[in-house]
């Protein structure tokens, strides 16, 4: 399946209040690799940016007014994302804004048009639990050079979401290789019933018991005595 990175910028953060995209980055990755087969479009959102919009993304209403409405570009970016896997940082908000886009224009919402919608930020967190999880923070993480992003950008966002998966999903090709080969011959993937098999239990021998012991108590005198185990069975 095709993967598409996305990002919009947008004049605030309620489309339900009136709030519309400004700006649309696509980045296409097949088979793990980059193709450049990229969308890129600025829209008139025929209303003013908040003052707060305008500080992340620096996109002025003037540069704006020239620009096509959404209507205008919708048929072409549904083509080029029809039937892909749609990859966004949390996803729930860039999705908000182009339902809306897309009520506006009369057609379904953006999930009748994609293969399937997954959001980094959600795949981050589990992860890393307890850490931020912003792009920016991402890319510090994983060391994916941001030294050109000064304000918020669609296209250059999805570019560097599109990196920041590929280390997130490190050795994903290993692991799916099998089901990839099954996927692209058209089979279905081999059920396996997993009750045929029979896990033998290996129990602990004195010498390992000893050692455990030992393990235990040194870490319990390192603490001075405040070792969760010790204090549950106290």
């Amino acid at each position: 399946m095709r993967q598409i990175f996305l990002d919009t910028e947008t004049t605030g953060l309620s489309p339900d209040n009136g709030d519309r995209i400004i700006e649309i980055g696509c980045v296409e990755l097949v088979a793990r690799k980059l193709t450049g087969n990229n969308k890129h479009f600025y829209l008139n959102p025929e209303r003013d940016s908040h003052e707060d919009a305008l500080k992340v993304h620096g996109i002025s209403n003037e540069f704006l007014k020239d620009k096509p409405r959404f209507g205008v570009i919708a048929g072409e970016l549904l083509a080029y994302l029809n039937g892909a896997e749609i990859i966004i940082h949390n996803a729930p908000f860039d999705v908000g804004f182009l339902n809306k886009e897309l009520e506006i224009c009369g057609q379904p919402p953006i999930s009748a048009h994609v293969g399937k919608i997954t959001d980094s930020l959600v795949m981050a967190k589990e992860l890393y639990p307890g850490k931020r999880n912003s792009l920016d923070a991402l890319c510090d993480r994983l060391e994916v050079d941001n030294s050109g992003r000064t304000l918020h950008g669609a296209l250059l966002d999805a570019e560097l979401l599109a990196d920041v998966y590929i280390n997130l999903t490190r050795g994903q090709n290993s692991l799916m290789m099998d089901a990839g080969t099954t996927a692209q011959s058209g089979a279905d993937a081999p059920v396996i019933d997993l009750s045929q098999f029979v896990l033998p239990l290996l129990a602990a021998n004195d010498d390992e018991l000893d050692a455990h012991e030992k393990l235990l108590l040194d870490i319990d005198k390192a603490s001075k005595g405040k070792t969760v185990w010790r204090s549950a069975t106290a």
